[in-house]
């Protein structure tokens, strides 16, 4: 049974996402403290992490950002704000995702199952060739050089990397990259496999993805 962590200062809402989420058949715990918030996201070993952005004392952005320094555990940040500024700091600093209040309860769950089922393949540390993959950091290490992957380059390659030596067609990688906050055309998917090929050329492997014309794309097998 997977466990989950809601860091959320509101109990009504807490409680709310409390019995959601134990309906659903999830483990939870409740940080209650918030003195040290993160001392206790850090000693928590849930699986996934609801943290919202406005809490007492330091804000879920910072707390994410001190918090990304130790653990890799999933963290969906939740606001009731609505800017871009907010979604872009909680991207950068490490969130897996980014939901705004009031929440879809349905929506909130497919995103957790979706991380979780995304995540769940890292407990193991998987490599590339001699490339170290974390698919929840979102970076690729090679020896002494890492490249860090923003959320769709992260996505595009996941899909490639579990269908090594297979071709990937970009509807495909359309469909995978579907429930991304930020949008997708065909262009953009274009643009993003360029950075992604770019960021494993600067770790040395430079022809790992390979285009075939009118069907997709192959992650070289190793």
């Amino acid at each position: 049974m997977n466990k989950i962590l809601i860091v959320e200062d509101d109990r009504l809402l807490c409680k709310e996402l409390a019995d959601l989420l134990e309906g659903s058949g999830y483990a939870v715990e409740r940080i209650r403290d918030f003195s040290d918030a993160c001392a206790e996201m850090v000693a928590s070993d849930a699986d996934l992490i609801l943290l919202d952005i406005s809490l007492p004392g330091e804000n879920g952005e910072v707390l994410l950002q001190k918090y990304r320094k130790t653990k890799d555990t999933p963290v969906i940040m939740l606001t009731s704000r609505t800017g871009e500024l907010d979604q872009v700091l909680s991207m950068s600093y490490g969130a897996d995702d980014y939901v705004t209040k009031p929440y879809n309860p349905t929506i909130l769950l497919l995103r957790i199952s979706a991380i979780l089922k995304r995540t769940s393949k890292t407990v193991q540390k998987q490599m590339y060739k001699d490339i170290e993959v974390s698919l929840v950091k979102g970076s690729l290490v090679r020896g002494n050089e890492e490249q860090v992957l923003t959320k769709n380059e992260m996505i595009i390659f996941g899909v490639l990397f579990d269908h090594q030596g297979e071709i990937v067609s970009r509807d495909e990688l359309m469909t995978a990259l579907w429930d991304s906050d930020e949008y997708i055309n065909d262009n953009a998917l274009s643009v993003n496999i360029s950075r992604l090929r770019n960021k494993l050329s600067e770790l040395g492997v430079p022809d790992a993805i390979e285009t075939r014309k009118k069907q997709g794309y192959l992650l070289r097998g190793i």
